[in-house]
């Protein structure tokens, strides 16, 4: 299947940051081609279908780190309250009620969001009915990362079950859908898990080969009760506990120190930072330019509706890029290409995920059209598309998304989900919440 795409500004984010007017030729699900100007009338003629681009802009479409999708009916039903608060009263509470209809419910309510506001692959971290939702992404033909959550505060052998369930998810669905879908270690974090249940996600991890995510030094609290407990800081005891010797992708990382930041570095953590969600819950600001400093891979994630309240990685990107300026009190700390990479290349990279985020030959074709011909995104060059796309644009500015070189939602159309009935429903269910 050979699919051209004409008449677009190409946004590659290649080594170069190549920015032009052109097409792009993709065979199957990956780029064969990216043109500058008009394909030849012997590529029209050889393709299968060709698609007036309407000079949108093309870009590799987001990646979003973090999440947690079965929780997506508890959005606006617990603000303002500090993280242990809001966990206690309104999340554990609510999603011990939480059945198999809830939890896909919740999980199409967030695919739905983010493939309308541009994403194209997303990490989602819960406990509940994961084959389930695995079966869902497979179905829908999205890309994502799943983690069984696993919280150890309770017996050894219900510990073992938790691990044993998510070696299961692992061996059952890990390179399922054409290797649209990755399977991880997801122990929730140091202050839920105790060292002994760590050591053996740590060894799990090595045995099958498993990326591990997990909460990390999220709050101030959460730390200053750590050091209390075990007399060492989260990132260090993590180390000590072999969490580190594979490869790693830590949420939050908002209050660590220098020592903490080298463990990452020399140990090749990737971070998942989630500026809205950490300033919603009052929990600080990730040090992310000391981590670029480093050369520690930085994405970006959402975490869940109910702690940011939306999906839409244009904003996150754009909160990023923001905030540090201001906390630095220095402009020159990020740069709007630096943030889009977090947002699409990084993400990519911080997940393990080979030959994704960039609009290049042989990487898939996993990619977004945005409509610059609006008030907000005007005047455009191609000088100033990095800076719109941060700075300026939203998640309703994308009128298409492909992943694995297919349309999943066309001239602003969902292809794969019902979004009228999904709603309704969810609107029904939610009733029986907060």
């Amino acid at each position: 299947m050979i699919t051209i795409i004409h008449s677009v500004t190409i946004v590659t984010l290649n080594r170069n940051n190549d920015i032009f007017e052109g097409y792009v030729t993709i065979k199957n699900n990956t780029f064969e081609k990216t043109g500058e100007g008009s394909p030849t009338d012997i590529e029209i003629e050889q393709a299968d279908k060709v698609i007036d681009g309407k000079r949108k802009w093309l870009l590799p479409g987001f990646i979003n780190t973090h999440g947690h999708l079965g929780s997506a009916l508890l959005r606006g039903a617990g603000d303002d309250m500090p993280l242990m608060t809001w966990l206690k009263q309104v999340m554990w509470p609510n999603e011990s009620r939480f059945d198999r209809e809830t939890v896909l419910q919740a999980a199409q309510v967030a695919m739905i969001e983010m493939i309308k506001s541009g994403t194209t692959t997303f990490l989602d971290m819960y406990h509940l009915h994961m084959k389930e939702t695995a079966k869902l992404v497979i179905d829908k033909g999205l890309r994502a990362v799943l983690g069984r959550g696993m919280i150890g505060l309770c017996p050894a052998h219900e510990q073992e079950d938790k691990l044993a369930e998510s070696v299961s998810l692992f061996e059952t669905f890990n390179g399922a859908g054409d290797g649209r879908l990755s399977i991880v270690l997801a122990p929730h974090a140091p202050y839920t898990c105790p060292p002994t249940f760590l050591k053996r996600v740590a060894e799990t991890a090595e045995k099958y080969r498993m990326m591990i995510h997990t909460h990390v030094s999220e709050t101030r609290g959460e730390v200053e009760e750590h050091i209390k407990t075990y007399g060492k800081r989260p990132v260090s005891h993590l180390d000590e506990l072999g969490v580190f010797n594979g490869p790693v992708l830590a949420a939050h990382a908002v209050h660590v120190n220098e020592e903490e930041i080298e463990i990452l570095k020399n140990r090749g953590a990737a971070i998942s930072h989630n500026p809205a969600s950490n300033l919603k819950l009052g929990s600080g600001v990730a040090p992310v330019p000391d981590f670029l400093e480093k050369g520690i891979t930085v994405s970006l994630g959402t975490d869940s509706t109910a702690s940011n309240n939306n999906l839409d990685m244009f904003e996150e990107a754009r909160l990023s890029a923001l905030i540090h300026k201001g906390t630095r009190e220095n402009p020159e700390v990020t740069s709007a290409k630096d943030t889009l990479e977090m947002a699409t290349l990084k993400g990519a990279e911080a997940l393990s995920l080979e030959n994704l985020g960039k609009i290049e030959r042989d990487f898939k074709a996993d990619f977004i059209l945005v409509e610059p011909g609006q008030a907000h995104l005007t005047p455009w060059n191609k000088d100033r598309i990095l800076s719109h796309l941060v700075y300026a644009a939203r998640g309703s500015d994308v009128t298409d998304t492909f992943i694995d070189g297919k349309a999943v939602y066309s001239d602003r159309q969902l292809l794969l989900f019902d979004e009228e009935k999904i709603v309704f429903e969810a609107n029904q269910l939610a009733k029986k919440f907060l």
